[in-house]
């Protein structure tokens, strides 16, 4: 087994880098950097780091080695904490190169070593990668659940029952004869039943978890001169979009990422709705009618002019968000519409509060665990054929072997998630968006 090594921390200028190594020629690779000083297990030893060839110092800072099997890795691992220049890191991987044994490691091979050892399953690793990723609050808190096993334990349950169901099956197949206590098939029914229920009731809960890991999409949908653009300006702090009396200024989908309650929102300013006037226009409100059609949440906007407010409204669906602009005129605002000014700020406050309140309460972070990729909601479609297939047969009074092999197909769709059985073709896309050392 070769030892690889990375650093762990972002490239560039900084206080403090961190180095990582894992593998058996991890320990003899720190005493040659610190010419033989022993590595006392989990302790943060202060050290000198010298050129393994030349002797010449190369920084000073902490080592930490971790022995196997009580690492993250599950080998023996060291890291190595230095000042964060960008000349002491390149001396540092530079010696590190130099030594026996060691190479530079993959984008996230250590992970992928922590799941070869046991350490961590396919969920958990998954949620490894979404806690580096998150950029929110309500995503950090539904990675930390993952990575801490909550998914992986939900379906190593439904998988032990799934085996214990298929033993009961097979032991009448293979002992037809034999004194066993009462009809073990007839047995099954209940718990084939209480498990696809179960899965079922996971499956439906509308995307909420991979909707969180990705994002909440919001369209600002609305006719000409209603403030849009100018509406996302200022939801986004900054100028992201040109404003402009002229009506038709916006021809294309324009996106601005937010933080809304904890729940990363993808805002998205469209063409205004109306008959367009040229070619470009009318791809611009064909983009603008899609994208209002694909999105989470929609806030319909209308302003004194832009249209009749009525009409305005007229393609506003029950959930939509009803916003009119420029109240600062003098409009009136009718009963169930939030009215801002986007040119002075006013009503905005309110408007931010009604969005983190959609958004939270629909897809914040649970407590029970949720489905956050797609290949979890195919393999527990799987699953839940399967066990629907040997349901039916057993009502059918069809024989044991089909409910077994359904009963097998089922805790086999199970086992893929979490990286138990059959899961090769997967590894390389997973670990794949990983960082270099991690």
């Amino acid at each position: 087994m070769e030892t690889i090594y990375a650093l762990s921390t972002a490239a560039g200028r900084a206080g403090i880098a961190v180095l990582r190594l894992s593998g058996p020629h991890a320990r003899p690779a720190l005493e040659a950097l610190t010419g033989g000083k022993a590595s006392v297990p989990r302790e943060a030893m202060l050290v000198r780091f010298r050129d393994p060839e030349t002797q010449a110092p190369l920084d000073r800072g902490l080592a930490i080695f971790f022995p196997a099997p009580a690492s993250f890795t599950g080998e023996d691992v060291v890291e190595l904490h230095i000042h964060g220049g960008r000349a002491v890191v390149a001396a540092m991987l530079r010696a590190l190169g130099q030594l026996p044994g060691l190479r530079a490691a993959k984008p996230g091979e250590f992970t992928r070593r922590a799941f070869e050892n046991g350490k961590l399953d396919l969920t958990e690793v998954e949620g490894l990668a979404d806690l580096i990723d998150a950029e929110t609050e309500a995503q950090r808190a539904q990675a930390l659940r993952q990575m801490e096993g909550a998914l992986g334990q939900l379906y190593e349950g439904w998988r032990a029952r799934l085996m214990r169901a298929l033993a009961y099956a097979e032991a009448e197949i293979d002992f037809p004869d034999e004194e066993v206590p009462g009809d073990l098939i007839a047995r099954l029914g209940p718990e084939i039943a209480a498990l696809e229920s179960e899965i079922g009731v996971h499956l439906d809960d509308g995307r909420r978890g991979e909707r969180l890991r990705d994002g909440v999409e919001v369209a600002i949908v609305g006719p000409p001169n209603a403030g849009k653009s100018s509406l996302l300006n200022r939801l986004a702090g900054r100028d992201a979009a040109i404003v402009s009396d002229e009506a038709g200024t916006t021809r294309d989908v324009l996106e601005v990422r937010l933080d809304i309650g904890g729940v990363p929102v993808t805002l998205a300013d469209t063409a205004g709705l109306r008959e367009a006037a040229g070619a470009i226009e009318q791809e611009g409100v064909r983009r603008a009618l899609a994208r209002a059609e694909a999105a989470d949440l929609r806030i319909v906007m209308v302003a004194p002019g832009a249209a009749g407010i009525g009409d305005g409204f007229a393609l506003a669906r029950p959930d939509d968000l009803r916003v009119l602009n420029k109240v600062d005129l003098g409009a009136a605002v009718p009963a169930g519409v939030i009215g801002i000014s986007a040119l002075t700020g006013q009503g905005i406050d309110a408007l931010e509060a009604a969005l983190a309140a959609r958004v939270g309460s629909a897809y914040e972070a649970r407590e029970h665990p949720v489905i956050t990729r797609a290949r979890h909601r195919e393999g527990l479609g799987d699953c839940a054929a399967s066990l629907a297939r040997a349901g039916a047969a057993l009502k059918a009074g069809r024989d044991a072997e089909l409910v077994a092999e359904d009963l097998r197909l089922a805790a086999r769709a199970l086992g893929r998630l979490t990286g138990r059985v059959d899961v090769e073709d997967l590894l390389d896309v997973i670990f794949r968006d990983f960082c270099i050392g991690k």
